[in-house]
């Protein structure tokens, strides 16, 4: 753990999960409910330490306590594997009531933003849709979940840029076999001939996010379209939920 963090932590009283959140865990996250005992206390620890580290704070909103705990678990899903990892480039997230524009004006009728990771003046923070927030895990079928896209994001940007090479986490990874598949799924993608929504096919930091989206949200699918790409997601996250979703865990 990083100096700051450990003086951030030090400084303020340590959150612990309580038996209401692990209901809202078990009620809303499905990531966490197909997890075994085990797997399920280190969860909750990561989201401890995420929820010690990191201010939420609201604009023009209340933060509720589900909202700390689905963002806590936003942000641990896609690092699960990663005993000690940190999110460095975050300090603070910030939740809008609703969608945004670049200006930040709530609502606007020009942009239709649900989330972002912050540059320059904006470094370090997060802006997230509280509206959107419960949408990624309320609705279990549709494959998007903007939290987790913006957390991925952040795995993303951890070697200093937002590029969609996740070469930039895991050295060991030959990023050339994912530059070919990426271009080749954009190119399926443009063409209307993919179920991997049109936004992916924006840019590769893009293509990165979505299809992470698409990895947790709805695992076995993808694996079943798109076994590359499963395999090669598979890798860089180091986690294989299609294994976990295919397991009939009742709690």
């Amino acid at each position: 753990m990083s100096f700051w963090n450990f003086f951030r932590r030090k400084k303020q009283h340590l959150f612990e999960l309580t038996d209401t959140d692990r209901s809202i865990l078990l009620d809303k996250v499905k990531f966490y409910l197909q997890l075994d005992d085990q797997s399920r206390v280190k969860f909750e620890t990561q989201v401890e330490n995420f929820l010690n580290t990191t201010t939420i704070t609201g604009i023009k909103t209340t933060v509720s306590q589900e909202d700390r705990i689905l963002i806590g678990a936003s942000a641990i899903i896609p690092i699960f594997a990663f005993d000690e990892w940190e999110y460095k480039n975050l300090n603070e997230v910030l939740v809008y009531p609703e969608h945004f524009d670049e200006h930040f004006t709530i609502g606007s009728k020009s942009k239709y933003i649900l989330g972002m990771v912050g540059n320059g003046f904006m470094e370090g923070t997060m802006i997230l849709s509280k509206k959107s927030l419960h949408h990624g895990f309320n609705n279990k079928t549709d494959k998007l979940n903007t939290a987790i896209h913006e957390f991925i994001h952040l795995m993303d940007k951890s070697d200093g840029r937002i590029d969609g090479l996740i070469q930039g986490y895991n050295e060991n990874i030959n990023v050339i076999p994912w530059i070919e598949l990426m271009n080749l799924k954009i190119n399926e993608i443009q063409k209307s001939k993919s179920d991997i929504r049109d936004y992916a096919a924006l840019n590769s930091a893009e293509f990165l996010a979505v299809t992470g989206e698409y990895f947790f949200e709805r695992p076995r699918l993808l694996k079943k379209k798109h076994p590359k790409l499963y395999a090669l997601l598979s890798e860089f996250f180091e986690q294989n939920p299609a294994l976990r979703h295919s397991k009939n865990i009742k709690h």
